[in-house]
């Protein structure tokens, strides 16, 4: 009779250990499936990094122009106003982060007509780069191609700003914000049922 109370209980600790395996597995299963990443947002994060780096290379055509404009002593005033679509290019940069630093200051860089608006017109003080009649080939190409880079950028984000799909991004956001919090709060309440599983499973056991 002990060695069969013995093998029934020996029985029932492997059929629970069993079951809370196969339970755990579905809930990670069915927790995969709920942070399967958003294509929308996965888009958008893309088109920001494009921005962000057609928005350095026109802070790198504007500063090598800065500089020439310094050193040479050909336009003081160019070189100034260089200076000045450098700091503007470098807010487009951080805005297409989206800092919570930065967002807290400048609410309107939230909005893509605004920043729609404000890459066109980065893209247009790169633009006014002058043509130094051959001497800088090189460099006239390169702020060619970023600053019509930039307004194309610009002017999508333009478009889409109109058509609300800046609010939409937003909102999509905030939904994967809070079912990610949601998967995490989930994640803890079955480990912590786990354990205590476990620790029921311990206590059966110690009492057979």
């Amino acid at each position: 009779m002990g060695r069969n109370g013995e093998g029934e209980s020996v029985a029932r600790t492997s059929s629970s250990s069993s079951a809370i395996n196969s339970h755990s597995n579905t809930n990670t299963n069915n927790t995969i499936l709920r942070t399967r990443p958003d294509p929308f947002l996965i888009v958008c994060r893309g088109f920001s990094v494009i921005t962000a780096l057609t928005a350095i290379l026109c802070i790198a055509v504007n500063v090598l122009s800065a500089i020439r404009s310094f050193k040479d002593g050909s336009d003081i005033f160019d070189g100034i106003f260089r200076c000045y679509a450098v700091l503007i290019a470098c807010f487009v940069v951080l805005a297409e982060t989206e800092w919570k630093f930065v967002m807290k200051f400048w609410k309107v860089l939230e909005y893509w007509a605004a920043r729609g608006m404000l890459q066109i017109f980065v893209a247009v003080m790169t633009r006014a780069f002058p043509d130094y009649y051959g001497v800088q080939e090189q460099l006239v190409l390169l702020q060619n191609i970023s600053s019509y880079m930039l307004m194309a950028c610009g002017v999508v984000y333009l478009v889409s700003g109109l058509l609300c799909i800046g609010h939409l991004k937003r909102v999509r956001q905030q939904e994967a914000i809070t079912r990610d919090q949601a998967v995490k709060d989930l994640e803890d309440l079955e480990r912590r049922r786990e354990e205590l599983e476990q620790l029921l499973l311990v206590e059966r056991v110690e009492r057979v």
